[in-house]
Order: structure tokens, then sequence, then C-alpha cells
């Protein structure tokens, strides 16, 4: 009896068994990241809950009260503003002709580049009594000092709440604009017809529509509010951030931190809620007519006016004027300002923001494919999982990254000590490490989200073509997806760069000593009162977040045509 040939592993029925063992790598990949993305939250809950000296009672009947109260007036104030600005906004560039309106299209975006931080030390030079405004104000009337008039105060709550509503207002603007192009013109032409006015119509029918795509900007703004450390540090505005900040460093307390950090999520989790809760029983569908032309409305020369000037000033006090002043301040200071210490954090930001843009696109990647593979309960929620980062304040994050890093530093280096007699000292805590690892959890859900979105609109039949052809799934991912995605990929690490040049609490934390970026070189001058020696780096990330503005702009505005 012969031999049989032993079957070879480029025989075809060997690979349905090589790829259901390449899709399950793939399936603990997302479960393994999913783990370590979480840890730092469980590490946050775990020192709240059993803190080395448990002051919370201390908090409670001290400060704690006064943190809670003051954010809760921030959050409120920059809801007013934000959605103020941004619907009105969003509604006359979308329906309304006047003079500007493509250029407002994407300019209105612009201060989405501007840090409120950098924002908040430009007004403070221009607006305070030494600075330019009010010292020309002397001069034009005579007044000698501050007893003689009033000017409001802008190192106070009102000032912050301003500075972060003019650079936040963009992500309702984004959201409500994408939300009105997408209406159908039938439902404005039946409401007019039915007798009601445009205003009416507005309130009654486009509003209601546009409600879970408002609740998803405005749940964004107030996270973003809740991280600002910046402007309430530079303020004195005594909010849970700037608490979270005393507790650790001037207290010395990280038990008293968590606490404070987990109020924060609690925060964060009535955000989600109550965004979630707003439009449950919404189920809304595409309309048929939602690609038709729009027909906008021909106002009246006032009227143009008034929409002009409503899109002109937030872009005004939003980014013009910040921009200008850092510009002039760059200019005068150059000679000062371009030296190696400034040449030494340019590198610092790129080297890390590009390493943690790296590193949320490979696993952003992992986690969007593995769904893709196993789309199941259980992977939605480990989506969601990994998401929770993004929702996270940076000093929140900074607590929870600390705390299992410098647990496993502490571990090993006394494990070494007593077997080898040496000292490992800080391999992960006191490293650049402990930065890329936060940034990472912290903006993984951007390109996460951005890699999924995208995979969901690629049939799944070219999955199955690329299988019938002996690809497992991770070479249907390199040979067939990934090509596809380039362009998403780009844009996601894009962000994801911009956004990590911009984070000042969490790299204001866990930055190795004597190691800076761009956003703590920045808060250091302004800090000590020096913004014009701070202008140029803090331009530079300006300049930086633009790029990203373009595109997404770009992509709202190529959904419908004008009439």
């Amino acid at each position: 009896m012969s031999e049989q040939p032993a079957i070879s592993a480029d025989f075809p029925y060997h690979q349905p068994m090589l790829a259901r063992r390449t899709s399950k790598r793939w399936l603990l990949s997302a479960i393994l990241t999913t783990a370590i993305v979480a840890l730092p939250i469980l590490s946050v809950l775990y020192l709240a809950f059993f803190p080395d000296e448990n002051i919370w009672p201390h908090l409670v009947d001290t400060t704690l009260p006064r943190y809670l109260t003051t954010t809760l007036k921030l959050m409120a104030g920059v809801t007013v503003l934000t959605v103020t600005i941004g619907i009105i906004s969003a509604w006359v560039i979308t329906m309304c002709n006047f003079p500007g309106r493509r250029f407002f299209e994407w300019a209105m975006l612009l201060p989405f580049a501007v840090p409120a931080y950098v924002i908040a030390y430009v007004y403070t030079s221009l607006l305070d009594y030494a600075g330019p405004v009010q010292g020309a104000l002397r001069d034009l009337f005579g007044w000698s000092s501050a007893q003689d008039y009033w000017f409001p105060e802008i190192r106070s709550l009102e000032g912050a709440t301003l500075m972060l509503g003019l650079v936040l207002y963009p992500y309702v603007y984004l959201l409500a604009r994408a939300a009105f192009l997408e209406q159908s013109p039938s439902l404005f032409a039946v409401s007019r017809s039915l007798g009601h006015s445009a205003m009416s119509t507005f309130f009654r029918v486009v509003l209601p529509i546009a409600r879970p795509a408002l609740a998803v900007g405005l749940s964004l703004v107030l996270m973003e509010t809740l991280n600002d450390f910046g402007t309430v540090d530079f303020f004195a505005v005594q909010t849970l951030t700037a608490g979270l900040f005393d507790t650790w460093m001037n207290l010395g307390n990280l038990g008293g931190a968590a606490q404070i950090a987990t109020t924060m999520l609690t925060f964060v989790v009535i955000l989600v809620t109550l965004e979630r809760y707003s439009r449950r029983k919404q189920t809304q569908f595409a309309a048929r007519d939602n690609r038709n032309p729009i027909t906008r409305f021909n106002l009246s020369r006032p009227l143009q006016m008034l929409c002009l000037l409503a899109c002109s000033m937030p872009v005004l006090l939003g980014f013009v004027i910040p921009a200008l002043t850092l510009a002039n301040y760059a200019w005068e200071y150059f000679d000062v300002s371009w030296n190696p210490t400034f040449i030494r954090n340019t590198v610092n930001s790129l080297l890390l923001s590009g390493t943690a843009a790296l590193t949320t696109l490979i696993i952003g990647v992992t986690l969007a494919y593995s769904r893709r593979l196993h789309d199941t309960r259980g992977m939605q929620v480990l989506m969601r999982l990994s998401s929770l980062g993004y929702a996270m304040p940076g000093a929140v994050l900074a607590v929870g990254v600390i705390i299992p890093l410098a647990g496993f530093d502490n571990w090993l280096d006394s494990l070494m000590r007593s077997t080898l007699g040496v000292s490992t000292g800080l391999l992960l805590s006191g490293t650049t490490f402990a930065l890329v690892f936060a940034y990472t959890v912290r903006f993984l859900a951007v390109s996460a989200g951005s890699v999924e979105s995208a995979l969901q609109k690629v049939t799944p039949s070219m999955d199955m073509a690329s299988r019938s052809l002996g690809h497992t799934p991770t070479g249907t991912l390199v040979k067939i997806h990934l090509p596809m995605l380039r362009g998403t990929l780009l844009t996601a690490a894009l962000v994801v760069f911009v956004d990590c040049m911009k984070e000042l609490p969490a790299t204001l934390i866990l930055r190795p000593f004597n190691f800076e970026t761009l956003a703590t070189y920045v808060y250091q001058f302004a800090s000590d009162e020096q913004l014009a020696h701070s202008a140029l780096p803090a331009l530079i990330i300006v300049v930086a977040g633009i790029v990203p503005i373009i595109l997404m702009s770009r992509s709202i505005g190529n959904t419908r045509s004008v009439a």
C-alpha cells in the first residue's frame, strides 16, 4: 500500500484552518489591547476606593464643594456660548446667502487650531491692566489709575468661560452643519406650506432632527471643558482639574487626586449617559432627497450684514487676533526665541506626537479589523471600552497611567535588588513611554473610530474574493484594505498628531525630569508672564492645527451641492 503524499501548506484545504487560527489571533489582540487601554481607568478607581491616606472627608468638608460649584458654572457658561455660536453660524452658512459665506464655511473651524491656554495667555497680555488696550484707554481719557474707571477682569470665571467658548464652539458648529446638510429639503417645504414661518420651522422641525448631532457636539465641548487645565490655572479658577493638580502636586496625596479624578469620571459618565438618553427614541433614516441641491435664502442687505457679523466675530476673536498677536511677538522676539532649547523642545514634540500617532493607528487598525472579522456583541463592547480614554480628562488619565507604571517599576526594582543587587530605577513611569502610553489611550478613539467607519464602507465581497484566492485575514488587510484606507489612515494620524501637540495636563504630570514639549514650554513661559518668549512655539502649535481643519471642512462641504 503506497503512502499518501503529505498535504503542503499551500494546499487549498489547509487555508480555512489557517484563516481561523489567524482570525483568533486578531481577536486575542483586540482583547489584550482593550485590557491595556482600560488599565488606567481601573487604576484610578482602585486607588480612589483604597487610598494610602483617605482625605476624602477632608475634601468634602473643605475644597470639593467649591471645585464642583465652579466646574458646573464654567460648564454651564461654555454650553450657552458654544451652542449659541455653533448653531447660529451653522444655520446661516448652510441656508443663507451673504457676502463671504464660502469663506466662513471653513474659517469658522479655525479657532479649533488654537489651544484654550494659548488664547488665554494672548488675551491676558492684551486686556490686563498693563496691556495695550487699557493703556490706550488711559491715554485717551486721561485716567491715571484703576480707580478712575471700570474694566472687566479677564482673569476670572467669566474670562475662562469666554476663552473656552471661543475655541470649543467649532465642535457644535461642525456637527450642526453636517446635520443641517443631511436634512431633507422637503421637510422644510412641507412645514412652510402648513403656514409655519422660517423661524418656526427652524425650531419645530430642523432643530429636533439635528438634536442627536448637537448632543454629541455639546458632550465633546463639556468634556474638553472638564479637561482644561492651562486656562483655569492661569486665571486662578478652581475647577476639579485645578483641584486634582493641587492635591497631587502641592499636597503630595495621590489617593486624594485619584478621588477627585473619580469625581471627574462621574461627570464624564453623566455626560455620555445624557447624550445617549437624549436620542434614545430617535431613529433617523436618510431621505431620498437629502443629496438634492440646497436652495438658500436670499436675504435683505441688513440681514446679510447681520449674518456676516455673526460669523466674523467668533473667527476674529477666536483666531485672527490671537494669531496676529502671536505672529507679531514671534517676529519681534525671533532672535531670542530661536535657540537650542526651543529646537530641542520642538523635536521632542514632533517625536512624541509622531510616535503616538503611529501607535494609535496600529492599535486602531487592530481593533477595527478585529471588529470586522468578529462582528459580535462582545466586540462592540471591546470597541466602546477602548474608546473610553477619549472621554477621560488628561489629568485623570495621567493619574491612571502613573499608578500601574510606577507600581511595575517599584516591583521590578525591588525584585532586582533582592536577587541581583542591582537597581533598575524608573523604566516606565519616569520616561517618555508613559507619555506615549497616555497619548495612545487618550486619542485611540480618534483612529479606531475613523478606521472602523471606513472599513464599514468596504463591501464584504472584497474579503470573500480575497479569501477565495487563498489570502489569510492578515494578507487581506495588508493587500486589500490598507491601500483602500490610505486617505483615512493619513487623516486619522494627522488629527492624533495635532491633538498630541496640544495636550497639556497629561504632559505636565507625566513628562520626565528636564523634558519639555512645545505645550509645556509655552505653559512655563506664560506662567512667568513672558508671553512674548512663548509666542513662537505657540504659533507652531496653532499652525500645525490648521491642516486637519481644512481636511474636515472639505469632507463636510462635499456632501451637498447648491441650487
